[in-house]
């Protein structure tokens, strides 16, 4: 790859396999649309599980075990931390904290999550791991993956979404020139720009657990000639683009800012 050529990244997020809503035909649907895709890369953003327990992780490593990619990476959630949850997901996916590495984009993700606490930090132990795998990066896109907000979200109340040092990461993350960061947790599909950054919610994928006239959702970033498109896609129906943004020309567009302005997608109901 080089950076003019195209790079797909599926992100799903809070899957919340064993929970009383989770639907399995929606995680099935997401799955085919994915493989159909033929993303570069699937990131899973926090939550496979409702609680942390065995089955939970089994069950939601057998669904990631469909999707036909050669680059994903997947980083715990709360619900991921509960019951000890941490050490079957190092069984069934490795370490908590990852890199994916290719020519043009490097992805770094971080585990936020504490057990059995819906609250989340990174750690200042981490920040050092952080900031040397971006600054060896140089000119690639960089792409940081966390759980947790590091900005509040609306509709989702106070803001204790977001992790206790988020202040500090977020210094670090554009102190390192990161380009796009992407995360789950409270279910509402959003975008932020913060100064030279895209900061990118997703829903959640398979469950009914959403907010007000909410969706379940995922989203399908393009990337190419260094402009990011986000798309948000909804299981079974089309997709809409969500925001467009160049980091290197600050060219921003969200698309209930201006609908339809030169680009394809269209609204998803």
């Amino acid at each position: 790859m080089t950076r003019n050529n195209r790079l797909t990244i599926c992100q799903i997020s809070d899957i919340h396999c064993g929970n009383a809503r989770f639907i399995p035909d929606l995680l099935d649907r997401t799955i085919v649309e994915i493989n159909d895709v033929d993303p570069n890369v699937v990131v899973v953003s926090g939550d496979l599980t409702d609680a942390g327990y065995r089955e939970e992780f089994e069950q939601a490593a057998e669904y990631i075990g469909r999707i036909r990619c050669e680059n994903i990476m997947v980083v715990p959630g709360n619900h991921d931390a509960r019951n000890v949850g941490y050490i079957h997901f190092e069984r069934l996916f490795g370490e908590r904290h990852s890199v994916i590495d290719l020519d043009n984009v490097v992805l770094v993700g971080v585990d936020s999550s504490e057990p059995d606490l819906n609250d989340g930090q990174v750690g200042r132990e981490h920040y050092d791991f952080i900031t040397k795998t971006f600054s060896e990066a140089q000119d690639k896109l960089k792409i940081f993956i966390i759980h947790h907000h590091l900005i509040p979200l609306p509709g989702t109340g106070r803001e204790r979404n977001i992790i206790f040092d988020a202040g500090d990461i977020l210094e670090r993350l554009t102190q390192a020139g990161v380009d796009l960061v992407l995360s789950g947790h409270k279910h509402v599909p959003h975008s932020w720009k913060l100064e030279q950054m895209l900061i990118v919610n997703a829903g959640t994928a398979s469950t009914l657990r959403v907010r007000g006239n909410g969706r379940p959702c995922y989203n399908i970033i393009e990337i190419e000639d260094g402009r990011v498109t986000v798309f948000r896609k909804y299981p079974f129906k089309r997709q809409e683009l969500a925001v467009s943004f160049n980091p290197r020309t600050q060219d921003y567009l969200r698309f209930d800012e201006k609908v339809g302005a030169g680009f394809t997608g269209q609204p998803g109901y």
